[in-house]
């Protein structure tokens, strides 16, 4: 699979732009887990305009991730075609367009996927981005606004004609929100009689290293890309390629393993955020890591509890998989930080 001039080889996967997740630290972790490509957390188009500083700070991107893209959205277009020169001057590999997601303050304002609604719009903005940018552009987006407005195939191939690289499609609507089963049937159509030349990127229920490859095998996508299976779970993409390659899942990683990924996880949001914050948007990503562990939920209550790294980490390396976790009668060492990127 090639996204412009870029190229993936066989059945890459990706991780998908996630809100509060898929930020430099996480992106990192995961590219080297052998994710493909990573994406940022979308980033508003009237954000990066008006130079609000949450906004510019998800423009950073780091050696160590690429290919990366960045992701916008936004539903004036104006205020798009100006951050669309913004972003390209901040060197991403692709520019992404949102026009998936399905949250009501985005879509409200035809951001996200209420351009849905508006495919003229859709259009519009389409072209204008892939006029400016100097690197590929790709799209995310979703079947339809509801059941009644699903015309996947036909904005599919609008989209190839305005000039994108790529194609992504969650297979819902925005009216399922993440409810009920992803209908990876309409990327088959996509696939036969949608897309001439470009690749489809299939998104929506790719949950597991067995899904990912089903997806693949009964849709005939270019490329998977996995949000919500890899919050907590960057080994998706190692164990994902393994299963396609031998038929058998790796081993999950040793308590150990995960505990270094943890800390390692917190160690970057430290040094990217400051360590008050980066503590403190830590506390969101620990349910992952742990779920489906015994005792998990008293160890997370200790990590919430934390409120500077090395209590946090202090915590995390005394912990043992299975066992209670209890407060520690004297301080504990911690082992040697691990080195950020």
């Amino acid at each position: 699979m090639r996204i412009g001039t870029i190229e993936l080889g066989p059945r890459p996967l990706m991780l998908a732009p996630m809100e509060d997740v898929s930020d430099p630290p996480f992106r990192a972790i995961c590219k080297r887990y052998g994710a493909d490509v990573v994406y940022t957390e979308f980033i508003s188009s009237g954000g990066l305009v008006y130079d609000a500083a949450d906004s510019v700070m998800k423009l950073d991107i780091r050696a160590d991730e690429r290919p990366v893209g960045i992701q916008i959205f936004g539903g004036n277009l104006g205020q798009v075609q100006q951050a669309t020169a913004i972003v390209d001057a901040a060197g991403p590999d692709i520019i992404d367009i949102n026009f998936g997601c399905p949250v009501r303050k985005v879509v409200c304002k035809d951001g996200g996927a209420g351009i849905l609604r508006n495919l003229p719009k859709m259009e519009a903005i389409t072209r204008a981005v892939v006029e400016i940018s100097s690197c590929p552009v790709t799209v995310k987006t979703r079947l339809g606004w509801d059941d009644a407005s699903i015309a996947i195939t036909e904005v599919a191939r609008m989209l190839e004609d305005c000039g994108i690289a790529a194609l992504a499609v969650h297979a819902r609507t925005r009216k399922q929100m993440y409810r009920g089963h992803a209908r990876w049937g309409y990327l088959r159509d996509i696939k036969a009689s949608g897309l001439r030349s470009i690749p489809l990127i299939g998104n929506g229920d790719a949950m597991s290293p067995q899904s990912i490859a089903r997806m693949f095998d009964e849709t005939g996508v270019d490329g998977v890309m996995i949000g919500r299976g890899a919050i907590g779970n960057p080994w998706i993409f190692r164990d994902a390629k393994a299963f396609m390659e031998t038929g058998a899942v790796p081993p999950r990683p040793s308590w150990r393993e995960r505990i270094g990924v943890v800390a390692e996880h917190l160690e970057r949001k430290c040094n990217w955020l400051g360590e008050r914050r980066g503590v403190a948007e830590m506390r969101r990503m620990y349910g992952g890591y742990f779920k489906g562990f015994r005792h998990a939920s008293q160890l997370r209550a200790r990590l919430m509890k934390a409120t500077v790294m090395d209590e946090v980490l202090g915590i995390l390396w005394s912990s043992r998989e299975n066992e209670p976790v209890c407060m520690p009668s004297r301080r504990v060492a911690v082992p040697a930080a691990l080195t950020p990127a």
